[in-house]
């Protein structure tokens, strides 16, 4: 089937661009391959694809473009997903072509089969990579099969199985869609997309076979090294979807995460940060940029979206300025990184350095909402620049070498020799509780709700907080990663984690805990502990531990028994029965409470 491998000559001239497909009535066109794999970007990504194969333009005609192709076909103009990644028409095929490219790019950096001979290893390289290749571009062909619903012209259901679509159509996201059935329906797919020469001759490899098998039933994580390429390239695809581009964040569904940050940052730049004070303030407006002090904004931003029961908010800044970062909402600084160094200067002579994230005003005003500009400068320190408002975007070029998308594509395939793991949580204080001298009566529920007239933070408003968040479903009882268990009768709060998260909605507890000096989060746990509202064990100490019995492994952590579930949930209830309070009658050597939770 396959001629000795060899590069040919430089590619050739890609196709025209492709036109948008015609629209009437709501319904979409089918397009021929040729058209959808026409565009610009899309012609560059095929290009850096050849490029890390090392056949000849006939060879990739046969092993790769063939297969894109069919799959392009039958993806036509559906989007990726409905509201996360590449959430637009065509954003199926870009992700299917970004992916393989990326997987490439990281399977250049690895000998395959792994162990074996290296003679076996090169003649065995050009399936492996092909293989590689499949398993990126197929991973989620099952989602149109199982999340779309799409009508021909006639209004007839189309599926996918039968091949593609030969008129006009429309499409809907299912509403009780299974996204555990992607990776199950590729199976109904691939040999759509992979012909029977092509499976004859992968199924010639048996380890390289078996992988692709488990990638294609949804079973990465028995996929070996192929399984673990393809999830770093998807991971890749996605990120780079997700940011860079304000202009798409602001035009994104009103529930997606972008959306969610962008109507949390105007409603604190319109309603609680104070801008373009003389001295002090939260953030300035230049003409070109609104800085925003970056703790200050990070701290309000997590605490208002907390509070309007939007979990999934990073505890640790640096993530939040990530995320920001990765949805194009803040402008990255000449190192690549959201934070910028900038030195403020009023007309009064006042003066004074902060770190800021820098936004572009037309993110957060439109037309004439926009207030006058600061009456003063805000320089960016030395070793930092003005960076762009957004990275390069497609632009039509007459020769694919000459194209700014060639150069940003470029850039970022090879720099991209992994994906980073995610960002640790701050180091939890191992600070321990010490007991308080007198103990008044125990606080009861009356005297919690009477206590709390404002929104001070202090132990009574923090078990106020509790049981209202219980109440509005913003905290959740009893699941996998719960911080309130039901155990033994009462109620448990699991620590620091609980008094982190009252801490992630009031930033002002940073102020006094600062006085006190130390950690915010134990201040609050300080205070708790102070209106006696907590049962403790026989032998003085506040801390109990429970036992957790999961499915594959058994841990502990540590928190609080309450002296009255009353206080923040409604009888009757069930304790968790994955939950064990362990009894620990006699004392510890230290007399101090262990207040930190063990890793998992």
């Amino acid at each position: 089937m396959l001629l000795p491998f060899r590069r040919k000559s430089a590619p050739a001239d890609p196709p025209s661009p492709a036109p948008r497909p015609e629209k009437g009535k709501g319904l979409l066109m089918p397009l021929p391959a040729s058209k959808l794999l026409g565009t610009p970007r899309r012609q560059i990504l095929l290009e850096h694809i050849w490029q890390r194969t090392s056949l000849s333009r006939e060879q990739f005609g046969t092993l790769y473009r063939a297969p894109i192709e069919r799959y392009a076909e039958l993806v036509q103009q559906f989007p990726a997903s409905e509201s996360h990644h590449h959430a637009y028409a065509g954003g199926m095929l870009d992700h299917g072509l970004e992916i393989i490219a990326y997987a490439l790019k990281l399977r250049q950096s690895h000998l395959l089969p792994a162990g074996a001979t290296p003679e076996a290893q090169a003649a065995q390289s050009e399936a492996w990579t092909a293989g590689i290749a499949y398993a990126a571009l197929l991973h989620d062909l099952g989602k149109i099969a199982v999340d779309l619903h799409v009508e021909d012209t006639g209004g007839r259901i189309w599926h996918p199985w039968h091949g593609p679509i030969q008129s006009p159509y429309r499409f809907r996201y299912r509403k009780d869609r299974d996204y555990h059935l992607h990776g199950a329906a590729t199976g109904l797919l691939y040999t759509r997309v992979l012909d029977p020469a092509l499976l004859d001759w992968l199924s010639g490899y048996p380890e390289l076979w078996a992988a692709l098998l488990f990638v294609l039933a949804g079973q990465d994580e028995r996929a070996g090294m192929i399984g673990e390429l393809v999830t770093k390239a998807d991971q890749a695809s996605v990120a780079q979807a997700l940011g860079g581009d304000p202009a798409k964040a602001t035009t994104a569904p009103k529930h997606a995460l972008q959306r969610k940050l962008l109507d949390g940052l105007r409603y604190l730049v319109r309603d609680e940060l104070k801008l373009n004070q003389p001295q002090a303030s939260d953030g300035w407006l230049t003409q070109d940029a609104l800085w925003l002090v970056s703790k200050t904004v990070s701290d309000k931003l997590r605490a208002y979206l907390l509070t309007q029961g939007i979990d999934g908010i990073p505890a640790n800044n640096t993530a939040v300025f990530n995320v920001l970062q990765d949805h194009g909402i803040a402008q990255p600084a000449a190192d690549g990184k959201a934070i910028w160094k900038a030195t403020v200067t009023s007309d009064a002579g006042w003066s004074h350095a902060f770190t800021f994230l820098k936004l572009s005003p037309a993110v957060i005003w439109s037309g004439d909402e926009r207030p006058e500009p600061f009456a003063g400068t805000v320089k960016a320190d030395e070793g930092t620049t003005e960076a762009p408002s957004s990275p390069a975007t497609a632009a039509p070029a007459s020769s694919v070498p000459s194209s700014p998308v060639a150069d940003a594509v470029s850039d970022l395939l090879s720099m991209m020799g992994g994906v980073t793991d995610p960002e640790p949580e701050a180091d939890q204080d191992t600070s321990t509780a010490v007991e308080e001298p007198t103990a008044p009566d125990p606080i009861s529920s009356d005297q919690t709700q009477a206590l709390v007239e404002d929104d001070t933070p202090s132990g009574e408003h923090f078990l106020h907080w509790l049981g209202h968040s219980i109440r509005a479903r913003r905290l959740i009882i009893n699941d996998a990663k719960a911080l309130v268990h039901t155990v033994a009768g009462t109620v448990y709060l699991v620590s620091p984690g609980v008094f982190q998260r009252y801490v992630q909605e009031h930033p002002g507890v940073a102020a006094l805990a600062k006085l006190e000096r130390m950690p915010d989060w134990q201040w609050v746990q300080k205070s708790f502990e102070r209106i006696h509202a907590h049962r403790k064990q026989p032998s003085g100490l506040n801390i109990w531990t429970c036992e957790v019995q999961g499915p594959r492994k058994t841990r502990r952590i540590h928190g609080y028994l309450l002296n009255d579930p009353d206080l923040v949930i409604a009888r009757p209830f069930a304790d968790n029965p994955y939950l064990t309070l362990i009894d620990e009658s006699s004392p510890p050597a230290k007399s101090a409470d262990l207040a930190q939770e063990e890793p998992n």
